[in-house]
C-alpha cells in the first residue's frame, strides 16, 4: 500500500509543475525604444516659454507606466504622462541664462523598455522694455512738446457770466458788445 501512495504522491506533483508550466503565463519581453526631445524655441529670453515635446518610438504600447521625465541638467522639472501615440509635452521657462541641457526620459511601462535623449535650450537676457514716453501736457506746445505743433485742447467751456480770478484772468459774458474792462481790485 505504501507504494500507491508513493507514486500517487509523485503523480500529483509532477501535474502540479506540469500546470504551472504550462497554464503560466510567460514573462512578457520588453520591447526596446528610443525617445527624441525637441524645445521650441531653442534660443529663448529669459522667462519666456519653451515647449518641450518628447516622443517614444517603440513596438509595444508606450503609454501607461511611469512616463516621461524632463531635466535641466540635474534639476528635476516635471514628469507628465505619456499618449498612446508616445507623446509627451511639457511648457516651461528658465530664469538663468546660458545653455541648458535638457533630458527626457522615458521611464517604460510592461511593453517597452525605459530611454532617454537630450537637447540644449540657450537662454539669453530679456530686452528691457523702453521707457514709457512721458506724456505731453495740456495745452499748447509749439516747438517743445515733442512735435513741431501741438495743440490740445481737451476741455471747452461755456463761461456766460463774468468771474474775476485772482484779479489776473477776466472772462467775458459772449454777446455783449462790450470790451473787456481792466480788472480791479486788491491784486491790481
Amino acid at each position: 500500500m505504501q507504494s500507491w501512495h508513493k507514486r500517487s504522491a509523485w503523480t500529483t506533483v509532477a501535474f502540479a509543475a506540469l500546470a504551472v508550466v504550462v497554464f503560466a503565463s510567460p514573462a512578457s519581453a520588453q520591447a526596446v525604444s528610443s525617445t527624441t526631445v525637441t524645445a521650441s524655441p531653442s534660443t529663448a529670453a529669459t522667462g519666456q516659454s519653451v515647449e518641450l515635446d518628447a516622443a517614444v518610438t517603440c513596438a509595444g504600447d508606450p503609454s501607461g507606466g511611469l512616463g516621461m521625465t524632463f531635466f535641466d541638467g540635474g534639476d528635476l522639472l516635471t514628469t507628465v504622462p505619456v499618449a498612446a501615440d508616445g507623446t509627451a509635452s511639457f511648457t516651461t521657462s528658465f530664469t538663468t541664462t546660458g545653455a541648458h541641457t535638457i533630458t527626457a526620459a522615458y521611464n517604460g511601462n510592461d511593453n517597452c523598455d525605459a530611454s532617454n535623449n537630450t537637447t540644449t535650450v540657450q537662454v539669453t537676457t530679456a530686452p528691457t522694455p523702453p521707457p514709457n514716453p512721458t506724456p505731453n501736457p495740456p495745452g499748447l506746445c509749439l516747438l517743445t512738446c515733442g512735435s513741431l505743433i501741438n495743440l490740445n485742447f481737451a476741455d471747452t467751456y461755456n463761461i456766460h457770466k463774468t468771474y474775476n480770478v485772482y484779479n489776473t484772468y477776466n472772462f467775458y459774458q459772449p454777446g455783449n458788445g462790450a470790451s473787456p474792462a481792466p480788472a480791479a481790485g486788491p491784486g491790481r
